[in-house]
């Protein structure tokens, strides 16, 4: 994936479906999510705006859109990705190697990331302070997050080139530590509302989905809401817009 697609990857899907919609809309937690699923997997957002287009004109079709009730979720694009995916991934092997491809712009200033870093190692920092009585473990965790945080500042702040690759690579580790961390941290109960949240959520849509795609959409769902339980930012430059 490009480099401008991945780190701008929501905002572009976010702006795009709007378009269609004619509307701006409340980004939803199983909206952010499934965006995730998408981001995480890997799947081009060229792929996926071509999906939401394909999923928008077999909606006009349906009784849902002719009774003058608008697409409102995501959800209803999950299968149109998947398949738009598909072909990508199937041109992408018959083409072989590019050859000459410019590498795009860093999408951020050095100063936007090295502000990101801050404000996140600041949340870390006061999520540690909050869950410090009753999660010690956990605290020290978060508090260890955000030291490592403002490290990497400073040598961002001092290295010659601004490597948006390496430093994505370094957060994504950081992140998932932080992910099993809560997990391991969580309470069956916390767990068990959350799927549920999601099962209703999901309620007019689960038979569209597969097995495999409903599985996915569930991790990310239950990571997106214990970040939030416990008052975490998410790390990854996918965020920064």
């Amino acid at each position: 994936m490009e480099e401008f697609n991945y780190f701008n990857y929501f905002t572009e899907i976010e702006e795009h479906f709007w378009r269609k919609r004619g509307a701006h809309l409340l980004v939803s937690p199983l909206d952010w999510a499934i965006v995730e699923t998408w981001q995480k997997a890997g799947v081009p957002l060229e792929a996926v705006l071509k999906g939401i287009d394909r999923a928008f004109e077999s909606y006009a079709h349906s009784r849902r859109a002719l009774a003058g009730r608008p697409l409102k979720s995501l959800v209803y694009c999950v299968d149109a990705v998947a398949d738009a995916a598909a072909e990508a991934s199937e041109a992408a092997a018959g083409s072989g190697p590019g050859v000459g491809r410019a590498k795009p712009a860093d999408p951020f200033s050095r100063e936007e990331v090295s502000a990101y870093l801050a404000k996140n190692a600041a949340q870390l920092s006061a999520a540690a302070e909050k869950a410090r009585p009753s999660h010690l473990d956990l605290a020290a965790r978060f508090e260890e997050t955000a030291v490592r945080l403002q490290e990497r500042r400073t040598a961002l702040n001092l290295e010659a080139s601004n490597d948006l690759e390496d430093l994505e690579r370094w957060l994504t580790v950081l992140e998932e530590r932080l992910v099993a961390a809560l997990t391991a941290a969580a309470s069956d109960d916390q767990i068990v509302e959350i799927r549920r949240e999601l099962d209703r959520a999901l309620a007019r849509y689960r038979r569209k989905m597969t097995a495999e795609q409903i599985a996915s959409l569930e991790r990310q769902y239950v990571q997106k809401r214990l970040f939030e339980t416990f008052g975490l930012p998410r790390l990854s430059l996918f965020y920064l817009t």
